[in-house]
């Protein structure tokens, strides 16, 4: 049985709280054109829909231009899917790239469209229904929210802000934190020693749920996959009845925590 609140609720950002497919097209596009000048800069037909579908393998936003790269390229969708590190890995060696470099430039890209039209960049991005009410009642209540992302905090901040909802600065905890999710957590754990928080951990990429459910000092953590996110129908299907990671709704994300796996 699930216990009924949680001290401490940890939510990634892109695909939980955020839906920014457009924006991560356009600033992926951005760089690609960069790194690879392609004849024209107007993107290829069905490319975008295409990475549309394909967002679930990214798990860092360097990756997205090299999703580009490979449908460009023309890696079978299904090699994509099965085997996104070794692409990855392929075009990187092919091109002489360093991941750290291209993150770098698409955090660049993302500052330069913000300084040049702040308005336009936060436009590009949605929350999804009800999100907002749900943390703007939360910050009231006395639980914790802790935005735990591989996104860059500062942009996390403008577009929460956009929203009216201000947290404190170490309530965001992104890429700049250079610490892999679990490893987050594990720190959240033991904040407090003599009273070990309850946290939940809401997170639309199953990989990274399946990761921290492999270590047994973070076996107290209440893991949730967000079905209104990135990722898939299979995905899905593959949690129920697992006892570690629970599937969730965004109708059951609005509603009172001790109603939440029911």
């Amino acid at each position: 049985m699930l216990p009924s609140t949680p001290n401490i609720l940890a939510l990634d950002f892109d695909g939980v709280v955020c839906d920014g497919l457009i924006e991560y097209f356009q600033t992926a596009w951005r760089g690609y054109c960069q790194i690879w000048h392609p004849v024209s800069l107007t993107p290829p037909e069905n490319l975008s829909s295409h990475f549309y579908h394909l967002r679930p393998v990214v798990e860092s936003g360097w990756e997205m231009p090299i999703v580009l790269r490979a449908l460009i390229l023309g890696v079978p969708e299904e090699k994509i899917w099965t085997n996104w590190q070794g692409v990855t890995a392929e075009i990187l060696k092919e091109d002489n790239l360093q991941a750290a470099a291209i993150g770098a430039q698409v955090d660049r890209i993302r500052d330069e469209w913000i300084a040049a039209d702040l308005e336009d960049w936060l436009g590009q991005h949605r929350f999804y229904p009800g999100i907002v009410a749900r943390l703007q009642k939360l910050v009231t209540e006395p639980v914790e929210i802790k935005i735990v992302t591989t996104k860059e905090g500062r942009f996390v901040r403008q577009l929460l802000q956009q929203q009216g909802i201000n947290l404190p600065d170490e309530a965001i905890l992104g890429k700049e934190v250079k610490r892999p999710k679990h490893q987050t957590l594990r720190e959240l754990l033991g904040s407090s020693v003599e009273h070990p928080p309850r946290i939940w951990f809401v997170e639309d990429r199953l990989k990274t749920l399946q990761a921290v459910s492999e270590y047994p000092d973070l076996a107290e953590v209440q893991l949730y996959l967000a079905d209104w996110g990135y990722n898939t129908a299979e995905m899905r299907e593959s949690v129920k009845g697992d006892r570690r990671i629970h599937l969730l709704s965004l109708s059951q994300f609005a509603q009172d925590f001790t109603l939440w796996g029911k």
